[in-house]
């Protein structure tokens, strides 16, 4: 089963009324490989992305998939600054029906490289002991796909080094969609691609094709 985008309607209110990005669309997004999402500032991309992801919804119409999808590995969303990072990670590990959760809490502190500070509210952390610990729950739950934005850019680079490495196990063994403005990162990780223009989708099985088309 493919990510099916049907009659999907999104706007931006402006002075001048509603500014669709896009209206009544319908598309069968590609599961079967690594998709990257391209496309100019302002078409669309972290639109679509992060109503791929649920952090936003569509005026009308809908997304359905029979997959499982990670939340954007990048983004430190989801984690509840009051609780400890076990906390967080327990819950996380809870609403995704992880089963052994002390497995799981083991990995991802061992993964996110902060040792006993794992017991202490994620409010104390600094911004980059925060992506670790984000990147750490998404990586050790196996999902059907994951959404990359800009990914292995969270932490210094020995945990940059790390988060590629997992991304490239991830790679094999699951579907990724990427939204980055790095070309390398892109073909390192892709083999597809979905360009935004006008509030269009088109797909194009050959990643370097889709590069070329953008790239005009």
């Amino acid at each position: 089963m493919t990510i099916r985008l049907i009659n999907l309607t999104k706007s931006y209110p402006s002075k001048l009324g509603p500014q669709y990005i896009f209206k009544d669309l319908n598309f069968d997004f590609p599961t079967d490989d690594n998709v990257a999402i391209l496309g100019k500032n302002g078409a669309g991309k972290s639109t679509l992305f992060r109503m791929l992801a649920k952090s936003e919804y569509p005026d009308k119409g809908q997304i359905y998939t029979n997959k499982t999808m990670s939340w954007p590995v990048a983004l430190a969303t989801g984690i509840h600054p009051q609780m400890t990072g076990r906390e967080n990670a327990r819950f996380i590990a809870r609403i995704n029906d992880v089963k052994d959760l002390a497995a799981y809490e083991s990995a991802v502190q061992d993964f996110a490289e902060i040792g006993q500070r794992f017991d202490l509210p994620v409010k104390t952390y600094s911004s980059g002991m925060r992506a670790r610990l984000v990147f750490a729950c998404c990586i050790n739950i196996n999902f059907d796909i994951y959404l990359i934005d800009e990914a292995t850019s969270v932490g210094d680079p020995k945990f940059r080094r790390k988060a590629r490495e997992a991304l490239e196990v991830k790679a094999k063994e699951a579907g990724l969609i990427m939204v980055s403005h790095e070309m390398d990162q892109i073909r390192e990780f892709c083999t597809s691609a979905i360009l935004i223009e006008e509030g269009q989708l088109n797909y194009y099985s050959d990643l370097e094709e889709g590069i070329a088309v953008y790239m005009e």
